[in-house]
């Protein structure tokens, strides 16, 4: 018992426990967002199957980064990059928790598992093995791997890709730079030390400011008409967009009073905002 637990504290840094438990409720607002009653049965398969293909595309990226990780203080620390997992065990418990995640998905639904698939080959493959260190616009094709979440939760409660999910997926996609770019700038040393292309090296800071308040407001204008079409009680809507308006003064700080703490002042509220919108657009069931 010692062993196991001394391995599941190593083990579930891994999966970046908050990172993965947001974008899980994304996936479980999505369905929601689509149902006035709840099919229990795919409802509690989704959440297992969905956590597992997260958590195992994380820790893939743990295995495939652990050389860069090495190079940057923010990371440097982390069980992969310290020495305190080998390489091989963490990508065997990866492949491990990716195939059940995966095949499960695809058990539950078909179309469903495709799009959990989707986001786990962006997130792996196409955003850290191919793009990351080759340029900045990776970013792009990450926000689109933390983008299938809550789509394939819509996907599984409606059975089709539609207008209401893709626009959720839109919302995340566009929230996600402002988390990504925030760190560009905060970290920009490590970045560089490590090799990896950003916005700020590449176009300059203001450049990569105005790129995180223009996908701050996309992000908001996304979720409110995503809540609009759901069709979310008038007291919800104004409390959402109210939350929106917000997220755009802050936004518009960060271009024309910027400093470190304006930035992350938006980065703070962006990821309590998303959190909140998600939220938000449940109570209409």
């Amino acid at each position: 018992m010692k062993i196991i637990a001394t391995k599941f504290r190593l083990y579930w840094p891994l999966i970046k426990s908050l990172q993965t438990s947001l974008l899980l409720m994304t996936g479980m607002a999505g369905y929601l967002s689509a149902h006035a009653i709840v099919h229990w049965n795919s409802f509690l398969q989704m959440i297992p199957s969905l956590f597992l293909a997260i958590s195992g595309s994380t820790i893939l990226n743990m295995w495939w980064d652990r050389d860069i990780d090495a190079k940057m203080k923010r990371t440097h620390k982390r069980p992969t990059s310290a020495g305190q997992v080998t390489a091989n065990e963490v990508l065997r418990l990866g492949l491990i928790i990716s195939i059940i995640g995966i095949g499960w998905a695809i058990w539950v639904n078909l179309l469903y598992g495709l799009v959990v698939f989707a986001g786990l080959f962006f997130d792996v493959v196409i955003y850290s093995m191919w793009l990351k260190r080759r340029t900045c616009w990776a970013i792009v094709w990450g926000g689109i791997s933390g983008a299938m979440p809550v789509l394939s939760g819509r996907v599984l409660a409606v059975g089709k890709v539609d207008p209401i999910g893709v626009l959720l997926a839109l919302a995340i996609l566009f929230w996600i730079p402002t988390h990504t770019l925030t760190f560009n700038l905060k970290f920009f040393d490590d970045y560089k030390n490590a090799g990896i292309p950003t916005f700020p090296s590449a176009y300059g800071n203001q450049f990569t400011r105005v790129a995180i308040a223009t996908s701050s407001i996309a992000a908001g204008l996304a979720m409110s008409v995503a809540s609009i079409w759901i069709g979310v009680a008038e007291g919800i809507l104004a409390l959402i967009i109210v939350l929106s308006a917000v997220l755009l003064f802050l936004s518009a700080t960060v271009v024309f009073n910027p400093s470190d703490q304006t930035n992350l002042r938006l980065y703070k509220y962006a990821s309590l905002y998303m959190l909140s919108t998600m939220l938000l657009i449940i109570p209409h069931i």
